[in-house]
């Protein structure tokens, strides 16, 4: 595996490597060992699936408040996805910031996002299946957002949004820190 820096800390882009031959190929998409070499939390206790039925779907901008902060590995397994995290750990020097990374079925891209980012992704085919490792267990309590159009961050989405949950278009703008 491929350990990408971006210019989040903390945020990491996953590659696979491939042994090919004849009959396609074999490569590992996760490794305890490896995430703990690159001090990345590896302490997954939750697996998650969404299917998105529509070219132009988001999701997001989704946290858990601390202290059911979560850690994430993001895969997409069938289409493509424009995958968006922020840094909302007030002293990070990164606070604020946003960025964009493409993962689609044919690229085997995946996004490590540590605890305390925001996450959403919006499709760019239709039928795309996401899956993610989550080191947090789902505590409705603490899911909190930020909406996906606010001004604090100007997120440039790839594509017009084509479908979007009511909660994700209500939550409120950014204050400056983020909602225990």
């Amino acid at each position: 595996m491929r350990f990408i820096e971006t210019e989040l800390a903390g945020a990491v882009i996953v590659e696979i490597e491939k042994l090919e031959d004849h009959r396609g190929f074999c490569a590992r998409t996760w490794c305890q060992r490896e995430f703990d070499l690159h001090q990345l939390d590896s302490s997954f206790v939750q697996a998650n699936t969404s299917l998105n039925h529509v070219k132009g779907t988001l999701r997001g901008m989704h946290y858990q408040a601390e202290p059911y902060g979560e850690t994430k590995l993001v895969r997409c397994t069938q289409g493509a996805i424009y995958d968006v995290i922020i840094d909302l750990r007030p002293n990070s020097p990164t606070y604020r910031k946003w960025i964009g990374v493409e993962l689609t079925a044919d690229n085997y891209r995946m996004l490590f996002v540590p605890r305390m980012f925001a996450h959403g992704f919006q499709t760019l085919e239709d039928k795309s299946v996401v899956t993610y490792q989550v080191g947090q267990f789902y505590t409705p309590g603490s899911e909190r957002g930020v909406r996906f159009n606010d001004p604090a961050f100007n997120i440039k989405w790839p594509l017009a949004i084509s479908v979007i949950s009511d909660k994700d278009q209500k939550w409120p703008d950014f204050q400056g820190g983020i909602e225990s």
